[in-house]
């Protein structure tokens, strides 16, 4: 709707698993690095975890559209709410084995590694990819557990990946799961933004929308977004997308503080930055180079609260000059 208004070509701030769109930080390269590697080596197991909103799911399909895997024939699961039985049927549906695979356990695993050593011996490489795996029962990781045995006498046959939230994790330490936990070759995580972060992953997602950011939001505006996002870039997306239709609903053209705070109150965010007590009524702000050799010794000045957002305001973000904001 605002796209016109603002110059794109196309939504920024679309909340879809799309590539094009991923943002990488140091630490996203790190994790993309590691999915391929353990996608096209035919590790065992490779856990990627990460807070909800940090972008593990783009990131999934990133690796498996990159030049490393695009060879790999993966079965991608996202719904952790399935049932043991459940799960296999799902399996073989999604590796097409036949309705009397999905009666019968045995049928399924004797089928699916038939298949599995099948493309092994054309060199095609099978995998399994599954989202949300904190809420995987104990049963389903066992059998995840036992599926990642399947292997020849110098390579596993596959290759799995877990991701989920950091609650993965703290699973992972339980010792019902050690075994599955000892299987696990590659680990890496994905954590919030910082506000550099936070403003180029915004930079980023406007250019690749054919937009202009230094015409789009503020240096206040995007200090905002950080602050009351937490860093979490779904949560970055939805503030920047709602910000932008009620900028176009004002007419007003970039953004600024006061809408993104009102998205804010919306939304219900609360902001993470630490709260200054307000000043007694009793008193005065005083620089502390003038004040009395007791009063400088008694603690530090006190601060007007009503001036805590300008002063706020009047920090810009690091790298500025990159970002290209206002």
């Amino acid at each position: 709707m605002y796209e016109r208004f603002y110059g794109f070509r196309e939504a920024p701030f679309e909340l879809t698993s799309n590539p094009r769109f991923l943002f990488f930080t140091a630490q996203h390269r790190e994790a993309l690095c590691n999915l391929e590697y353990g996608l096209s080596s035919a590790k065992p197991i490779t856990v990627l975890i990460g807070e909800a909103g940090t972008g593990k799911s783009t990131l999934l399909r990133a690796a498996l559209q990159s030049d490393m895997c695009r060879h790999i024939t993966c079965v991608f699961i996202d719904n952790p709410t399935l049932t043991r039985a459940e799960f296999l049927e799902t399996l073989a549906s999604r590796f097409e084995l036949g309705a009397g695979a999905e009666k019968s356990k045995a049928s399924l695993l004797g089928g699916l590694e038939s298949v599995i050593r099948r493309r092994h011996s054309r060199r095609e490489m099978t995998a399994l990819v599954i989202d949300e795996a904190q809420a995987l029962p104990n049963e389903i990781l066992e059998e995840i557990r036992l599926l990642a045995n399947m292997e020849t006498p110098t390579q596993k046959l596959l290759p799995v990946v877990l991701a989920g939230q950091p609650e993965l994790a703290d699973r992972l330490n339980e010792p019902r799961l050690r075994q599955l936990k000892q299987r696990i070759a590659l680990r890496c995580e994905l954590k919030p933004l910082d506000l550099p972060d936070t403003a180029a992953y915004i930079v980023s997602r406007i250019r690749t929308a054919g937009g202009d950011p230094a015409n789009i939001f503020t240096r206040q505006a995007v200090t905002l977004i950080h602050e009351y996002s937490r860093g979490l870039p779904r949560t970055i997306s939805v503030m920047c997308d709602n910000a932008l239709m009620s900028g176009f609903a004002l007419d007003q053209r970039p953004v600024d503080g006061d809408i993104v705070l009102e998205v804010c109150r919306d939304f219900d965010y609360r902001s993470t930055a630490p709260v200054t007590p307000p000043k007694p009524p009793h008193l005065a702000l005083v620089p502390p180079e003038a004040a009395e050799p007791e009063s400088r010794a008694s603690g530090p000045v006190a601060i007007d609260s009503s001036n805590a957002r300008q002063h706020r305001d009047a920090i810009e973000p690091r790298n500025n000059s990159v970002l290209g904001l206002r």
